[in-house]
């Protein structure tokens, strides 16, 4: 059978040139310890920002900084032109642990329905979006499931549709895809990018995987280590339709897959 390619519409362009996210001369550091030192960046409204580097580099505290989970030692982390000072509302994690991250005494309606009730909206409007979420994410015959009754892939689905229901701006993802198999991980990387795209919700994403750092992402930021730095910032030049076997031979893929190689392999030294 053919594989099926990913048709996505195109994502309308910011109406300004101010990015919404901006990391100025950020640092972080534990006593004596530098975490990080220096990191400037930018990321448009609406983009796909892949993060990648050697264990130990800093991903996840640069997404625990723009979680407002941690607050920085030195520079600032701003969004929309406003310091982040804390957790926001417009601004959801969805985590690798996504056991631990659903309440297993919910059904999958009724962890949708969390954020629905954090965020206030009227009982009478929450069975509808919660339906529409559900689909969105390929649960729409699953409302009534308890996490218990899920396969992984099932429940990280249910944790982005959680997730979507804050209606954010970003979506923060921290080796979202890191425990499940291969064929899963394909079919939610497919379903992730198309529902970004849908949403126009602005994406950070890390990863370990250099090949799922290039499919999903429209950049790739590597951080190089000790103390976690950005060392390069690779655009990522494929079409907005892909295709889990025809992309990853294009010769652009393959290009920067192996300039991501070198990198983590130089870094790594």
């Amino acid at each position: 059978m053919p594989a099926q390619i990913l048709k996505v519409a195109p994502r309308p362009q910011p109406v300004t040139a101010a990015p919404l996210i901006r990391f100025a001369g950020v640092g972080l550091s534990f006593g004596r310890t530098e975490i990080l030192r220096g990191i400037d960046l930018e990321i448009a409204a609406g983009e796909f920002v892949s993060v990648i580097g050697p264990s130990g580099c800093g991903k996840t505290t640069l997404l625990r900084l723009l979680a407002g989970l941690q607050k920085p030692s030195a520079g600032q982390v701003s969004m929309a032109g406003r310091p982040l000072r804390g957790p926001a509302p417009d601004i959801a994690v969805v985590f690798q642990d996504y056991a631990n991250a659903l309440l297993p005494w919910r059904t999958a309606a009724g962890n949708v329905a969390l954020a629905l009730e954090a965020r206030g909206v009227p009982r009478p409007e929450r069975a509808a979006r919660i339906a529409e979420l559900l689909q969105m994410v390929g649960l729409g015959a699953h409302a009534e499931r308890f996490p218990a009754q899920m396969s992984g892939g099932m429940q990280q689905r249910l944790q982005i549709a959680r997730c979507l229901a804050q209606d954010p701006s970003v979506l923060l993802m921290d080796e979202p895809f890191g425990a499940l198999d291969a064929m899963t991980r394909h079919k939610l990387q497919d379903e992730l990018r198309g529902i970004v795209r849908r949403t126009g919700v602005t994406a950070f994403f890390v990863t370990h995987d250099l090949e799922e750092a290039i499919y999903l992402g429209d950049r790739v930021i590597a951080l190089a280590p000790h103390p976690g730095r950005i060392a390069h910032s690779f655009p990522v030049t494929l079409p907005p339709q892909r295709d889990q076997l025809s992309t990853r031979e294009d010769p652009a893929f393959l290009a920067l897959r192996r300039a991501l190689f070198d990198f983590i392999q130089e870094a790594s030294a």
